[in-house]
């Protein structure tokens, strides 16, 4: 984990314009609405919400608040099922004679492809109730002041995740604080656009 371990990868984002106040007074409650959601005892691939930054099994934050001073500091949790292609091809070959020895009884040889498709997803939906989902926990620090965040992933589909779950929640946008970004803010647009062309120095070996 990111800011719990000795290294890790982070990235920065400011909130886009005015900062909603209102949605800062009621971040816990805010946090508790979108928290993950356990998904073991079902089929669904993919499950993801806030969690406790110090423990990512308390969703309800019973361990300790998300407030820190006047930091916010929780998680995002993703938990994904992934299934084996190997291990997919074969059970479905496996169903495949299987309904292929049913049509004999019947006086069918023909496997139609709708039908073909409806068994493949009968054999995913059973591959994927009896796969255990696999957790991924991102850490994040908000400094309530500097309107700072900081996420412990430089992940770009975690970051879109991130981003879009936060938007939801929050009612606010975010920014990401790109070296180039922050080049800009430093020297003005039009400064900032010549940076863009810029193209790294190659050193010898």
């Amino acid at each position: 984990m990111g800011l719990l371990a000795a290294s890790g990868g982070f990235t920065r984002y400011r909130i886009v314009g005015e900062v909603n106040k209102q949605a800062l007074r009621e971040a816990p409650d805010r946090l508790k609405k979108y928290a993950f959601v356990d998904i073991d005892n079902t089929a669904d691939e993919r499950s993801f919400g806030w969690t406790s930054f110090e423990d990512y099994l308390d969703t309800e934050w019973r361990g300790s608040p998300p407030e820190k001073g006047h930091y916010l500091a929780f998680a995002l949790r993703l938990d994904t099922r992934r299934i084996s292609p190997a291990v997919f091809k074969k059970h479905l070959r496996l169903a495949i004679d299987h309904e292929k020895e049913q049509m004999k009884d019947e006086g069918k040889v023909f496997v139609s492809k709708d039908r073909k498709k409806e068994i493949a997803e009968r054999v995913k939906l059973s591959l994927m109730s009896r796969a255990l989902p696999i957790p991924a926990v991102f850490e994040i620090v908000w400094n309530t002041i500097d309107q700072v965040i900081w996420l412990c992933t430089t992940n770009g589909k975690i970051q879109e995740l991130f981003e879009d779950n936060f938007t939801a929640t929050f009612e606010m946008h975010l920014e990401p604080q790109t070296p180039a970004y922050l080049a800009e803010r430093i020297v003005g647009v039009e400064k900032g656009l010549a940076i863009e062309h810029l193209e790294p120095s190659q050193f010898g070996g």
